[in-house]
């Protein structure tokens, strides 16, 4: 077993995650651009990051916060988001979501959420 692997992954999901990152939606590009190293209030965020069997879009450790973005394939998984959401709350992790179009749209009202839901 590799002593780095996160608790809880395995090998596939660790590749699936970095699969993702060579592959970032146009949202997610503009989100990662915004919160890496360090620009948003000095909080640490990983991009594609591996949490048990999930992959969540962005993570900030210090917070256990997971920001997930939406696009349209997510208006026909309601019920999969809701029970992920869910299992990642039972493992201590708090799940923010926002539309691609909010990103795309308005990158500084996102940046402010985020940094509402931290203080929070």
């Amino acid at each position: 077993m590799d002593s780095r692997r996160i608790r809880g992954t395995n090998p596939n999901i660790i590749a699936a995650a970095r699969q993702l990152r060579q592959n970032l939606t146009p949202a997610e590009k503009i989100l990662w651009q915004a919160l890496n190293k360090r620009q948003l209030n000095g909080l640490k965020f990983r991009c594609q990051h591996p949490v048990e069997s999930f992959i969540v879009d962005f993570y900030c450790p210090q917070h256990r916060l997971v920001i997930e973005l939406d696009g349209e394939i997510h208006d026909r998984q309601v019920e999969y988001d809701a029970a992920r959401t869910e299992k990642l709350n039972q493992l201590g992790y708090r799940v923010i979501r926002f539309r691609n179009q909010e990103v795309m749209a308005n990158l500084s009202r996102v940046l402010q959420n985020i940094i509402t839901e931290i203080k929070s």
